[in-house]
C-alpha cells in the first residue's frame, strides 16, 4: 500500500483492519513501519500541505481541511501548514490563482461571474477578507469589486 502513496499513520491504520479486521498483527506492522521510519505523520504532513499548497494553489484553509481529512494528527497540521507557505506566501499564490482564473474567464465581469469566481477562492481555501484585498488591486476586477465585502462572501461558503 506504501508503495503506491503515502499515508498518515491513523489512514494506513484504518485501511488496514478494513482490510484485515480480526487480525492482531495491525498495531505491530504499524509499530514496525514507525520504527523503520516508513511512517511519519510529522513528514507525511509537511510533505502534503507542500504539494497542495505548490500543486493544487490551495489556501491555508482548505490545506487544514485536507489534512485533517486525511487523518493526519492535529499536532502537525499547523506546522505543516505554515511551512508550505513559508516559500510562497497565501497571498502570492492567491493572486497566482486570480492570474490563473482571469485567463479563462471573459472579461468584463459580470456581478454574477465576479460572485462565482470569489466564491471558487473561498472553497479553495483563502480568506475572505484576503480575497477582496487581493481582487481590488485587479483593474480589471476592481469595477465590479466594490460594491461587494468581504462578510457577503464569508456567510455562503465556509465551514
Amino acid at each position: 500500500m506504501l508503495s503506491r502513496r503515502a499515508y498518515s499513520i491513523a489512514e494506513l491504520r484504518r485501511s488496514l483492519e478494513k482490510k484485515f479486521p480480526e487480525s492482531e498483527q495491525v498495531g505491530e506492522a504499524i509499530a514496525r513501519l514507525r520504527e523503520l521510519g516508513y511512517l511519519d505523520d510529522r513528514k507525511f504532513a509537511q510533505q502534503a500541505a507542500l504539494s497542495l499548497a505548490q500543486n493544487r494553489l490551495l489556501g491555508p484553509h482548505r490545506l487544514r481541511r485536507e489534512l485533517k481529512a486525511r487523518r493526519v494528527d492535529f499536532k502537525y497540521v499547523e506546522p505543516a501548514v505554515e511551512q508550505a507557505y513559508q516559500d510562497m506566501p497565501a497571498q502570492e499564490l492567491l493572486e497566482k490563482v486570480i492570474e490563473k482564473k482571469l485567463r479563462s474567464i471573459r472579461l468584463p465581469l459580470t456581478r454574477p461571474r465576479f460572485h462565482s469566481l470569489c466564491q471558487s477562492l473561498l472553497r479553495r481555501g483563502f480568506n475572505a477578507s484576503d480575497i477582496m484585498k487581493t481582487v481590488r488591486a485587479w483593474p480589471e476586477l476592481q469595477i465590479v469589486a466594490e460594491g461587494v465585502e468581504a462578510m457577503d462572501l464569508e456567510g455562503e461558503d465556509r465551514d
